[in-house]
């Protein structure tokens, strides 16, 4: 291995530590009040019963999973299993690949939330203190989730890549650890989904039985479905999406691992293998000293104080980058593509958040828009999330293009793919710091609804509401982010694709005949499959959505003495419905990704006038283009409809004649359908798309003999 390649386990340390430091930084702070704690207490409960029923499903489930596809990928290899590790040795290294894979991806999940929940009542009590340390304890606890993700993906990448003869045929081991993340994508997409499934359902029922029918503030005690609600927050939004981006970085640093022996091939330097492994690394260090500068002054924005943090990661990570390939490929122009991935990490946030802050003009449009009703706020809502696949689409097509160019000006043999993968880790330096945002966001959350339990003033209700509306906006930024990843890293995986076959098949495989009867099919399934998937999802949110509106409606229809707070409702039959709900509706779209490219591939296999690695390579493309721009119309259209309801509760809203139109208004009214119906899309169906984008490629990766 090249020198600076010993840097790699020098930081995955330091950021252990870092980690333990965040974690005891949080957990020594105050709890608050007696009642904050219950409140704090009960949220725990849930989310950990939910999370150990959730991930037992998921685990039964990888465990099938893996035999099944280390046996079929072992009898059906033939002669083409990598080097010379033959059908045994493909079938337990997949098998095995797939099961750390699934492990790592549900302790990253598990540890994350529990830090996030614990860090919820801490965030609740520093409200009532600093606004300033309010910001710190959300950010840090929601940084070591976002640390802890992406530390155990690059610890666990290369852990395997090792273990697979890293050190002796450093050619073969990327081949061999495509299970590692299969097996990280299978845990991500359940875990979003059941997650999503969760916390959406929860929100539907608090949301409109409380808000709407009832008249009472959100996360008011006397709502039923309101802890159910809190509960969600941490599931989905800290657990599922932890998992989203773990096998995000995983199954991106693999795919590039893949490109890099390619040009190993030519070059015999295996520098191009662990090249993305290093500057995973010094990411790290990027996200570590920028989450350190974040310190908010009194009355300062909160989104001020953490962008300051997030351009000092950028500008850190440029010049990691530069320094990275400098010293070990020493090629500007491939420096060049890594920038153009900060680049384009930079440009799809600041696109993201002006369509879903309150400070820009589609959600001030979306909010005048509920003054005429919920109709007019639910076409404007759509509009809005149709349009931005437009930006998403250009940020995505010029990465690529230029990216690709840079790699071809380097003047090495391959290294034109290989410029699209170093652009995608540039992206994925400032992962660690853009999970701490996203974390952020169901802390601020959680501790504004124990305050409004915990009865506290008006005053802190001040502070932590606006720390909520700034954490839906980084939670909306990081679902940009992780589909713009999405996007380039599925160029690079599509390559890995196509450089695996190659590699089996032992001759060339370079390009998709769009002629081919079988390529147009398995393009069209593709598509077809995005739309299901999504339908599934959204129908499962529905479905259990309704239950819980029964529910809520049933307790106080059968005991009024919870209005005038005399009797408290049933939380934990709220959370049992929504849990057992969740975890029932989650299986069939779950299954879908992962069985579609199975029957289509295995289909074609059997019939010898058809190539099947044509089929599975359009399904994989378009299948990709059609989830990407699915997943950018839900994750703004439901982040812009939420800020928009946000923007009337906060009283900036106004009528003709200057009259304020906040809370217990029509368009108040309006604005909450609005957001009801973006909730399934922006935190369910469209975060669970970005999951099944990158699955399709591991899948196909994992399961290409089967095609060949």
């Amino acid at each position: 291995m090249p020198g600076i390649f010993w840097i790699v386990p020098v930081i995955a340390l330091v950021t252990v530590l870092f980690i333990v430091y965040l974690a005891r930084y949080v957990l020594a702070k105050d709890t608050g009040t007696p009642k904050m704690r219950e409140v704090g207490d009960m949220i725990f409960e849930g989310a950990w019963a939910f999370l150990n029923r959730q991930y037992r499903t998921i685990g039964i489930l990888s465990v099938f999973v893996a035999i099944f596809v280390g046996i079929v990928v072992g009898l059906l290899s033939g002669d083409t299993t990598p080097g010379d590790v033959g059908q045994a040795g493909i079938m337990w290294r997949t098998g095995l690949a797939f099961l750390v894979g699934a492990l790592c991806s549900g302790v990253s999940g598990f540890a994350g939330m529990y830090i996030a929940v614990k860090s919820n009542v801490r965030c609740a009590a520093a409200a009532q203190r600093s606004w300033r340390e309010a910001i710190d304890v959300a950010m840090r606890g929601g940084a070591v989730s976002g640390f802890l993700i992406t530390t155990l993906s690059l610890i666990g990448v290369t852990a395997m890549f090792f273990a697979f003869g890293g050190n002796d045929r450093p050619e073969i081991a990327p081949h061999l650890i495509v299970g590692f993340g299969f097996g990280a994508s299978f845990v991500a997409l359940f875990a979003q989904l059941g997650g999503g499934i969760y916390t959406k359902a929860a929100d539907m029922g608090a949301d409109l039985v409380g808000k709407v029918e009832a008249g009472i503030p959100e996360d008011d005690a006397r709502n039923a479905a309101v802890i159910a609600d809190l509960v969600g927050d941490n599931v989905g939004d800290c657990a599922g999406r932890g998992a989203d981006l773990f096998e995000s970085t995983a199954a991106e640093n693999i795919g590039a691992m893949i490109l890099g022996a390619t040009v190993y091939a030519v070059t015999h330097d295996v520098v191009w293998i662990v090249f993305p492994l290093v500057v995973r690394a010094f990411g790290l260090v990027a996200s570590m000293i920028g989450l350190l500068i974040v310190k908010a002054k009194e009355e300062e924005d909160p989104m001020a104080a953490l962008n300051r943090g997030y351009w000092m990661s950028i500008i850190l990570s440029a010049v990691g980058m530069i320094v990275t390939v400098s010293v070990m490929l020493g090629n500007a122009w491939l420096a060049a593509a890594g920038l153009v991935g900060i680049a384009a990490s930079v440009a799809i946030l600041y696109i993201t958040q002006y369509y879903t802050d309150t400070k820009y003009k589609p959600v001030k449009d979306l909010a005048q828009a509920s003054r005429t009703g919920s109709a007019t706020n639910i076409v404007g809502g759509i509009g809005i999330g149709f349009e931005t696949a437009f930006p998403t689409t250009i940020v995505i097509a010029v990465s690529l293009l230029v990216a690709y160019a840079f790699g071809k000006a380097s003047g090495v043999e391959g290294a034109g793919a290989f410029g699209t993968a170093v652009a995608t880790m540039g992206m994925l330096m400032t992962c660690p710091y853009v999970l701490a945002m996203d974390t952020f966001g169901p802390i601020t959350d959680n501790a504004n609804g124990i305050n409004e339990m915990a009865g506290a003033g008006p005053q802190v209700r001040k502070i932590t509401d606006r720390l909520d509306a700034v954490g839906n906006t980084t939670k909306a930024l990081t679902k940009g982010y992780a589909l713009v990843s999405a996007g380039l890293a599925a160029f690079l995986l599509f390559q890995a694709y196509m450089d695996q076959v190659a590699f089996l098949r032992g001759e060339p495989f370079t390009a998709i005949n769009i002629a081919r009867p079988e390529v147009f099919i398995g393009a069209m399934l593709a598509v077809m499959l995005v739309f299901l998937f999504s339908a599934w999802a959204i129908q499962a949110v529905g479905s259990t959505a309704q239950k819980i509106i029964e529910e809520v409606r049933r307790q106080f229809r059968e005991n009024p003495k919870i209005m005038t707070w005399e009797a408290k409702p049933d939380y934990a039959r709220a959370v049992d419905i929504t849990a057992r709900a969740g975890l029932r509706e989650m299986i069939k779209p779950g299954l879908l990704p992962v069985l579609a490219p199975l029957a289509l591939g295995v289909g074609f296999r059997l019939i010898p006038t058809y190539d099947a690695a044509q089929a599975i390579g359009a399904m994989l493309m378009v299948g990709t283009i059609g989830g990407i721009m699915m997943a950018a119309f839900m994750n703004n259209a439901g982040g812009a409809w939420d800020n928009a309801k946000k923007y009337i509760e906060d009283g900036q809203l106004k009528d003709d004649k200057g009259v304020v139109q906040g809370k217990r208004t029509f368009a108040h009214a309006a604005a909450v359908v609005g957001d009801t119906v973006g909730d399934p899309l922006k935190d369910t169906a469209g975060p669970s798309l970005h999951v099944l984008i990158k699955l399709l490629s591991t899948i196909t990766l994992v399961l290409v003999p089967l095609f060949i």
